[in-house]
């Protein structure tokens, strides 16, 4: 089965060793961020260095200038932590150690642009806003992150991108120093602490026959409980259908949009995989999608083990449906059972693994890994 690993280009540029380890790992692919959200990041083995700080979402290669020529929007470089083209030399690199190199993408995931564009972000049901979330409903939002999606994956030398977060971020993310886990919050109460009331969503509610206001005021009743006792949330009885409906349209729409975007300017055979969950209410990097219909629009999708069953149940001759499994252990990973766990997710239809993250994995890890895809070879 194909393998492919996540790195970042901090983790190969100033380590010449670092591309001729990733080969020997066993796997085929390295999937390379080209665009990335603010991050703290170790580099257990890189020779110059062990904490990367990258201090806001940003670009990791020169952006076209004629590209965003007269846009409000626009990515924003990266700093020191990946200066210059970071993407092009890491990509450079490891093709010369003989592995195929795909982009990998970040889009609604932008703390700066929330920063400094306050209009632009998610805001709940209390008014407050949400900084790292981009309202994917807002036309411009959406535009720019098309417009990235097709810079950002269509990178010299990559075979094929990973599209991160192509629909709705919420309430879910680790903000720095985080401190909201305090009042438990599961899937229901995460979904409703994630429905966006900016003017757009506002709008868009009312198009699919939901009051904003009366939507507004019930999802509040349905926390009360969450808020006073540790939950679980209240229904939205008949409402409900008609949220799904509009978060469901729009997020179909900028994934239809990117892909198309990315397609136009990529050369034939580039494949376009993106990030997803099988449940449409699920907010975050794994995007929610109805399996049937994100692959009919991309090539594939990378999607937490567990998720394999759903869209390998949707999927077509040629489609890939990518098992990702965390093998970082003190990130909660478990690389010493990625054998067992990799032959489980090809029953269940998985035709390709992803390992995240080579980059940040120790050495003893990733001696885990490479005898697990030995054994699996």
């Amino acid at each position: 089965m194909r393998a492919g690993t996540f790195v970042y280009p901090w983790d190969v540029v100033g380590d010449p060793a670092a591309p001729g380890l990733l080969a020997e790992l066993g796997v085929q692919q390295v999937t390379l961020a080209s665009a990335y959200h603010s991050t703290r990041a170790l580099t257990p083995r890189h020779p110059g260095r062990r904490i990367v700080t990258a201090e806001h979402a940003a670009v990791l290669y020169p952006p076209d200038t004629a590209r965003w020529s007269g846009r409000d929007l626009r990515p924003y470089p990266a700093g020191e932590w990946a200066p210059g083209d970071a993407y092009g030399e890491a990509a450079h690199a490891l093709a010369d150690a003989g592995l195929e190199v795909h982009s990998w993408v970040v889009l609604a995931h932008n703390s700066r642009l929330g920063a400094e564009r306050p209009q632009t972000s998610v805001v709940n049901v209390y008014g407050d806003r949400y900084p790292w979330a981009p309202c994917i409903a807002q036309p411009a939002v959406r535009a720019y992150l098309v417009a990235l999606a097709a810079e950002a994956a269509v990178r010299p030398g990559a075979a094929g991108t990973e599209l991160e977060s192509c629909g709705w971020y919420g309430f879910a993310h680790l903000h720095a120093h985080d401190k909201t886990a305090g009042v438990p919050l599961g899937d229901r109460e995460q979904y409703l602490m994630s429905l966006c009331f900016c003017p757009a969503c506002r709008q868009g509610y009312g198009e699919e026959g939901v009051d904003p206001d009366e939507l507004a005021a019930a999802v509040r009743d349905a926390l009360r409980p969450v808020w006073a006792a540790g939950g679980p949330a209240g229904p939205l009885d008949a409402l409900d259908a008609g949220v799904l409906a509009w978060r469901t349209r729009t997020a179909r729409a900028l994934q239809e949009a990117a892909v198309a975007a990315v397609r136009a300017a990529a050369p034939p055979g580039f494949r376009v995989l993106l990030h997803a969950d099988p449940l449409p209410y699920r907010c975050g990097a794994n995007v929610g999608t109805d399996p049937a219909h994100v692959l009919r629009v991309a090539d594939g999708v990378v999607t937490p083990a567990p998720s394999v069953a759903p869209f390998a149940a949707q999927a077509g001759p040629e489609s890939v449906v990518a098992a990702n499994f965390p093998v970082v252990t003190g990130m909660g990973g478990s690389p010493r059972t990625l054998a067992d766990d990799a032959k489980r997710a090809a029953d269940a239809g998985a035709t390709e693994l992803r390992l995240y993250h080579a980059g940040l994995a120790s050495t003893d890890d990733l001696e885990a890994v490479r005898a697990a895809l030995r054994s699996l070879h």
